[in-house]
């Protein structure tokens, strides 16, 4: 699992035209599921997300109450070290990522976070304003 995590004083999804998530002063968070990946990982991402001191004074979302935006996002797994077009071998199929992604969004609402998400398979305009910026790669 690798998720891309920014802080963002306001940040949206949007899918036809309908805004299906959005947070302000929290963290983003694009996540892409890899073959590998289970219902653990998704527990241990959810907690290395919202334990992330990431925020201001070093931090987390979980002692700032801090929401969380999550949006799948396979393209993380993209792999374009040969020529031009990415390959996208390594990001799970849908049938696959989909449940592990809500996985991770069920794990960090267990924890207490407050979360907004995107909307799985739907052409998503998403739309952040960075603070800091500060963004950091897990890859686990």
């Amino acid at each position: 699992m690798r998720a891309v995590v920014q802080t963002v004083g306001r940040a949206s999804v949007t899918v036809d035209g309908e805004v299906v998530g959005a947070i302000t002063d929290g963290l983003l968070v694009l996540l892409g599921v890899t073959h590998t990946d289970t219902a653990e990982t998704a527990r241990t991402m959810a907690r290395k997300v919202h334990e992330l001191r990431i925020l201001d004074d070093e931090r987390s979302a979980a002692d700032n109450a801090a929401p969380i935006l999550v949006v799948s996002q396979f393209t993380l797994y993209g792999d374009a070290r040969k020529g031009r077009r990415p390959t996208w071998t390594a990001a799970a199929p849908a049938e696959v990522a989909e449940p592990l992604v809500e996985a991770m969004v069920e794990a960090l609402r267990q924890r207490g976070a407050t979360v907004s998400t995107g909307r799985f398979r739907a052409h998503m305009l998403v739309e952040s304003v960075n603070v800091g910026p500060r963004t950091i790669l897990l890859d686990l």
